[in-house]
């Protein structure tokens, strides 16, 4: 007897593992799951995770992605935000879904998109994963050549750069060049947390203003 879909619940800060799904299948799973669903996805090989995320998983994803957005707009580079979209690759046989993911570099490529096809598309310049109830999947980037992966987990940001097809964790970003990031999101998630997320955005965008000041310009 074959289970359905909608027949197997996988709780929060939980996952499920299963194996031998074709691609096909995996398509199939994805069609049926929808976009706006609250769990993830990663699949290398045959192998597939199905995660579901705490709500403080997607408190720090949401924070940490405007604190991006903002600082990406008072450089005035542009930029495509993806989310948490599906990056696939057929032929390589990986997927895998980011907390949320940014176009930069190659941002013009994909104006107008809706989906991300890895087998002619480029992959995001930065992706982002809360590592708070999940493992980030490495290899799953390292393959699809994810330039810039962000692992946040409980003891702060992570900085991951592709390097001859693996990742070396670096001080800096090269997205950012000159800006302590590591030091800006840890200091604001943890304001975030301590006199809310209002107040945090509000500082951080006096400290945008008060350091970054003709950047951009």
């Amino acid at each position: 007897m074959l289970l359905e879909l909608q027949q197997i619940i996988v709780k929060p800060g939980q996952q499920m593992l299963l194996k031998d799904v074709s691609w096909q299948q995996l398509e199939n799973i994805l069609a049926e799951m929808g976009e706006r669903r609250a769990a993830r996805i990663s699949y290398s090989h045959g192998w597939l995770e199905i995660m579901v995320p705490l709500p403080e998983h997607e408190k720090d994803k949401e924070f940490i992605g405007d604190l991006v957005k903002l600082l990406l707009d008072k450089l005035q580079i542009d930029f495509e935000p993806f989310g948490s979209t599906t990056l696939k690759n057929e032929r390589m046989q990986q997927a895998v879904e980011p907390d949320t993911s940014f176009y930069i570099q190659n941002q013009a490529v994909v104006i107008g998109k809706n989906r991300i096809d890895l087998n002619v598309d480029p992959p995001p310049d930065l992706a982002i994963e809360i590592d708070i109830t999940s493992r980030t999947r490495f290899e799953n980037y390292e393959l699809l050549g994810v330039p810039e992966l962000w692992r946040y987990t409980q003891q702060g940001l992570e900085i991951n750069l592709l390097q001859a097809g693996k990742y070396i964790k670096s001080q800096s970003s090269p997205n950012f060049p000159g800006i302590p990031i590591i030091e800006l999101v840890n200091d604001y998630v943890q304001q975030c947390l301590t006199i809310g997320r209002s107040q945090a955005m509000r500082n951080f965008k006096t400290w945008v203003k008060n350091n970054l000041e003709g950047l951009g310009e």
